[in-house]
Order: structure tokens, then C-alpha cells, then sequence
């Protein structure tokens, strides 16, 4: 059983993912407000929140050696209140540079704290030997509704956008800052260096046959890690696996096109209730918040999934699911449908980041966070190149028509799962 300090770091590590989605997310559903304050098209609104990622892909690299000098836990934290710091800029931007520039910065630390987290959470999910990743996730999309509530529920009252930024800056930075001496000592390598193996490892895999005799890489499924040159079982050889290279672009782009998805409620689904069906401003704000609710169910109760299917098998059924969800949203003219359609996407791709950042920090060839701050850093290009492209689409079109990118995302998904982890997630006893 996981003693106290143990416990401590995973709720830590929990606090830190939800305020981490409450913050940024508290802000999305009054983009319509910036967008009509500032007096933008969707084409520059598109431009301007997609530049933001540009930020986490100029500084996303950065985090490797950042932890390495101050470790996981303290980046996590210190950049995030950072990054609530840089939000309240977005509240109160007056011109689209300003917004821009803002959302650019923010990005950038965001980045940087959400690859330190994702670290620090898989440094908590190797000492618990089994999947808690996904839960992990789960309260951030926990932190996202709530976040996403507030920022709908303030939008209903005409509470200023100031006010919302520093009360926010204030109380979940206060938050962040106060759990950090919960989180686990040590380097980032300690727990590779224990005993007891990684929670994916194959030696917490029960291999009933001569398969458990293979190394790493060379076993039928085995898609987690770099690839060794494959040797010969019972006379036959067995074909040399992706590098970890290709295995770390395929789980970027996975990513890409889950956070694209993710995109579609967090920047246009308030915009699509409003002009679509011009409901009010909370109501606006419920496409973000399906989207995030039912993502966040799917990742509670992600971890027993994946520990019976697999990353790949879960991945590719979470794909269909939202393709046909939100198509039957975008096809039947209704709000309800509509938050339907939003719902069903983001149960789809659920587990799509825990599972990408778990197979990135098994890549061999790299050392110790180096996996998930590349993928991470791939996975920015999906926020960064879906907002222009939906914009432009709903400039030329309607932005109904452009939402029809979701279901095309969730091929996207399935084509590149492959570089998924295969296996069940099974521990060889229970912790």
C-alpha cells in the first residue's frame, strides 16, 4: 500500500493539474466578449489564439533541462503562477497584439508546467506500480469545468474580466504554492533507478510463454521505447520495429490532432452556440464545459479502461466515438445535440495525452523527460495550427462547416495510434 508521503505527492501532483486547467480555462468561455471589445473576425481571433501555442513551441524544449536543474515539482509550480500572472493580461487586452502577444507568453509557460506535471505525475505513477495517470488528467478537466463555469457564470453576472483574472491569480497560485512541499524529493531518474519497474514495463507484464524471455521492443505489440535490432525466435526473425524517433513524431501527432479536437470546444464552442442558435452567454459557454465534463468522466475512469485494453484499443474506439458524436451534432440543427456532439468528443479523446506522455517517457533512447517534453512539444503544433485553420474556414464558409475538421481529427487519431502502447496495463500484484 502507498504510505503517507506517497499519497500526499499524488494528491500534490492532482491540485496541480486542476488549478492548472481552472485558470486557463476560467477565460474561454468570455472569448466572445474579447472578440467583440476588441472588434475581430473570426479569421484574426483564429490567428491570434493560435499564435499563443507559438510560445509553448519556442519554449516546450526548455523544460528537460529545467528540471534536470531545479526538478519536476518546483518548474510545475513556480511557472505555473507564473502563467496565471501572464492570464490576467489576457483579461484586459485592448487590441489584437496585445491579445496575441499575451496569449503567446502565457503559452510558453504553460508549456513549461505542463511537461514538469506530466513528469512529476509519472515519477508518482511508477512508485504506485499500476495506471494513475489518466486521474491525473481527470483533474484537469475537473479544473477545466470548474474553471469554465466560473468564467460562463461570470460572463451571466457581468462580473469585469479584471476582476476575474487577479481573484484567480490570486487564490490558485496561493493554492499551487502551498502543496509543493508535498511533492517527491529527489532527482527525476529515482524512481527508474528503484527496484520495482515502471508501471508499462514488461516486467509488470505476466507473459505466459517464451515471449517474456525477449527484450523490450522485439516482443509481438511491443510498441513502447526505442527499438533494438531484432533477433531470432524459434528460427524465425523478427522484423526491426520503429526508432524511437518515428515512434515520438507518430505520438506527436496523435496529440495534434487531439488537441485540435480539444481546441474546437475551447476556442469556437462558445462562438458556435452564440451565432448558431444565439442562446445566452451561460448557455454559450456549456459547449466548452460538455466537452471538458464528459473528457474529464473519460479519464477517471480511464485508468481501469487502459489497464484492461490498452492505450492503442482504447484510443481507437475513443476515435469513433467522437467522430460519429460530433458529426450527428453538427448534422441535427439543435443545442442539445450540439452539446452532445461536444460531449462525445472529448470522451473520445480521453486518454489520448496520458497515454501519449506515458509511451513518450519510455522512449530509451532519451533521457528522463526528454520523451514528453518532444511530444509535448509537437503536440503545440495542434493548438497552434487548428484555430487559424477553423477561422479561416468560418470566414469563408461558416463556422459550422469548419467544426466538420473534428471528425476528420479523429481519423487522424487513428491512423498514428499504432504508436500507442498495445498491452494492458496490468500489474503483476496490486499496490
Amino acid at each position: 500500500m502507498p504510505d503517507g508521503a506517497l499519497r500526499r505527492a499524488r494528491w500534490a501532483v492532482s491540485l496541480i493539474f486542476l488549478l492548472n486547467g481552472a485558470s486557463f480555462c476560467a477565460i474561454l468561455p468570455r472569448y466572445p466578449e474579447l472578440v467583440e471589445r476588441i472588434g475581430l473576425s473570426d479569421g484574426a481571433f483564429g490567428l491570434a489564439v493560435g499564435l499563443g501555442p507559438l510560445g509553448g513551441l519556442a519554449a516546450g524544449l526548455a523544460a528537460a533541462p529545467l528540471m534536470a536543474r531545479f526538478g519536476s515539482a518546483r518548474v510545475a509550480v513556480i511557472v505555473q503562477v507564473i502563467a496565471r500572472s501572464v492570464h490576467v493580461l489576457v483579461y484586459v487586452a485592448a487590441s489584437w497584439l496585445w491579445l496575441a502577444g499575451a496569449l503567446f507568453v502565457a503559452a510558453a509557460a504553460d508549456a513549461l508546467t505542463d511537461v514538469a506535471m506530466n513528469a512529476h505525475g509519472l515519477r508518482v505513477e511508477r512508485r504506485y506500480r499500476r495506471s494513475i495517470i489518466n486521474s491525473f488528467h481527470g483533474w484537469w478537466s475537473a479544473g477545466a469545468v470548474i474553471g469554465g463555469l466560473i468564467g460562463a457564470a461570470c460572463a451571466q453576472w457581468g462580473v469585469p474580466l479584471v476582476v476575474q483574472g487577479l481573484a484567480g491569480l490570486v487564490v490558485f497560485g496561493a493554492l499551487a504554492l502551498a502543496v509543493l512541499p508535498w511533492h517527491l524529493p529527489g532527482p527525476e531518474n529515482t524512481e527508474r533507478e528503484m527496484a520495482a519497474p515502471a508501471p508499462a514495463s514488461a516486467a509488470e507484464v505476466p507473459v505466459p510463454d517464451a515471449e517474456a524471455a525477449l527484450p523490450t521492443g522485439t516482443r509481438p505489440g511491443d510498441t513502447t521505447g526505442s527499438r533494438r535490432p531484432a533477433g531470432s525466435r524459434h528460427g524465425a526473425t523478427t522484423p526491426v520495429a520503429p526508432s524511437g524517433l518515428v515512434i515520438a513524431l507518430a505520438l506527436g501527432a496523435v496529440l495534434v490532432f487531439a488537441g485540435s479536437t480539444e481546441d474546437a470546444g475551447n476556442s469556437w464552442g462558445a462562438l458556435f452556440m452564440r451565432r448558431t442558435f444565439e442562446v445566452s452567454p451561460f448557455v454559450a459557454g456549456l459547449a466548452f464545459v460538455a466537452l471538458q465534463g464528459a473528457q474529464m468522466v473519460g479519464r477517471f475512469t480511464g485508468d481501469a479502461v487502459v489497464n484492461r485494453l490498452g492505450d492503442r484499443r482504447t484510443a481507437r474506439v475513443g476515435a469513433v466515438i467522437a467522430a460519429v458524436g460530433m458529426g450527428l451534432g453538427l448534422l441535427i440543427a439543435h443545442p442539445v445535440m450540439a452539446l452532445l456532439g461536444f460531449a462525445a468528443a472529448g470522451w473520445g479523446i480521453a486518454t489520448l495525452f496520458p497515454a501519449a506522455c506515458r509511451a513518450a517517457d519510455d522512449i530509451r533512447d532519451l533521457p528522463p523527460g526528454r520523451g514528453i517534453a518532444v511530444v509535448g512539444w509537437l503536440a503545440r503544433l495542434g493548438f497552434f495550427l487548428a484555430p487559424p485553420l477553423v477561422g479561416a474556414l468560418s470566414d469563408l464558409l461558416t463556422l459550422r462547416y469548419a467544426l466538420w475538421l473534428v471528425p476528420l481529427y479523429a481519423v487522424g487519431v487513428l491512423v498514428f495510434s499504432w504508436a500507442l502502447d498495445g498491452r494492458p496495463h496490468r500489474t503483476a500484484r496490486p499496490a
